[in-house]
């Protein structure tokens, strides 16, 4: 069976009062630093003209809105606005839809057969002078999380770093050589679940 414990020592019978004092004394405490009670003039709209430059055309909006006095006073920002909108969350969908797309590919190319001297980043270790040859490494997983942290911001990107594990490959490796099989059988790969406009470098 379930019980309630009472406590001898509150007075159950004040608890309202209680909370009405402790309402009242944060009010006292906040009142001095809000600006709630501020009444800005109204605004004329031929006078309105907020300063644009350097703001991207897609925030303009929430850009304006910012604008308008007493806004920034409250605590808001650009991010808060663009948020509050379509547009932030339309750029948010995009941005989830391109996330996704990405990674697709990435599983794409690291389920095929070729693909396994590339999964993971070279080990300096058992390869002492591979940093000496190559002074920007890639691999599949470091892709995967580029991915993950929103490095790429298009497909080309993307395919950029493909190709670059390709050149890698064959930079450090003799012409002969498994890992370069891998590395030009990768370059065939990606070449084909790469539309040509993607592929521009």
């Amino acid at each position: 069976p379930m019980e309630c414990y009472v406590h001898p020592s509150i007075d159950f019978t004040r608890i309202p009062e209680m909370l009405a004092k402790q309402r009242e004394f944060l009010l006292n405490q906040i009142k001095p630093l809000a600006q709630s009670r501020r009444v800005y003039p109204p605004l004329q709209a031929s006078q309105f003209q907020p300063n644009l430059e350097g703001i991207p055309r897609a925030h303009h909006a929430a850009a304006r809105a910012l604008a308008v006095p007493g806004m920034e006073q409250a605590g808001w920002t650009l991010q808060d606005m663009v948020l509050g909108t379509g547009q932030g969350k339309e750029a948010d969908r995009q941005r989830s839809a391109l996330k996704s797309e990405l990674l697709a590919l990435v599983r794409k190319v690291d389920e095929q057969q070729f693909s396994w001297p590339f999964r993971e980043p070279v080990d300096t270790k058992e390869v002492p002078d591979y940093s000496d040859v190559v002074k920007e490494p890639m691999d599949l997983s470091t892709m995967e999380k580029r991915v993950r942290t929103d490095h790429y911001k298009s497909k080309q990107m993307l395919y950029s770093d493909f190709i670059l594990i390709v050149e890698n490959c064959k930079l450090y490796n003799d012409d002969r050589s498994t890992y370069v099989q891998c590395a030009v059988s990768m370059d065939k790969y990606v070449g084909t679940i790469f539309r040509k406009e993607e592929m521009r470098l």
